[in-house]
């Protein structure tokens, strides 16, 4: 039976391939919710959740293209730090938001700071990697 469009709630435990585990609604106490292939989800988790069955663990394997995609060099900017509010005060290897076109925040890694400019990276902090999901569906509602 399908979960699609339905709200269901799910534990799981993330992982890269070198075993480092990077998010997990277990340590946290708490699954998430979310509405099944809704597109709150990253395509392939959405994907693994769609068809299994309450109280079902699997373990999946998310390729980048399904997780949060490659990593696109194009998003790695040069920008003078006199065109960043607080530039000066920039953290090198931290992450800071940015407001988007729109106005929504967005994160932005800040890889180097040097003569005035600021490189900065705006792909997702997991982009390009992939993604192993140990996920339980605890709940699933109409």
């Amino acid at each position: 039976m399908s979960n699609e469009g339905k709200i269901v709630k799910v534990h799981y435990t993330g992982t890269l391939d070198d075993g480092s585990k990077f998010d997990s609604s277990v340590d946290r106490g708490e699954p998430i919710e979310f509405t099944c292939m809704a597109g709150q989800m990253i395509p392939g988790f959405d994907a693994a959740v769609k068809d299994m069955a309450e109280g079902e663990t699997k373990t999946v394997r998310i390729p980048a293209g399904e997780a949060y995609g490659e990593r696109d060099e194009n998003l790695v900017r040069r920008m003078p730090i006199d065109r960043i509010p607080d530039g000066d005060k920039l953290p090198v290897g931290q992450t800071v938001y940015m407001m988007g076109p729109g106005g929504q925040p967005f994160p932005v890694l800040v890889k180097a700071v040097e003569d005035g400019i600021a490189t900065l990276d705006m792909n997702h902090n997991l982009a390009g990697e992939a993604l192993t999901f140990e996920i339980t569906l605890v709940e699933v509602a109409d």
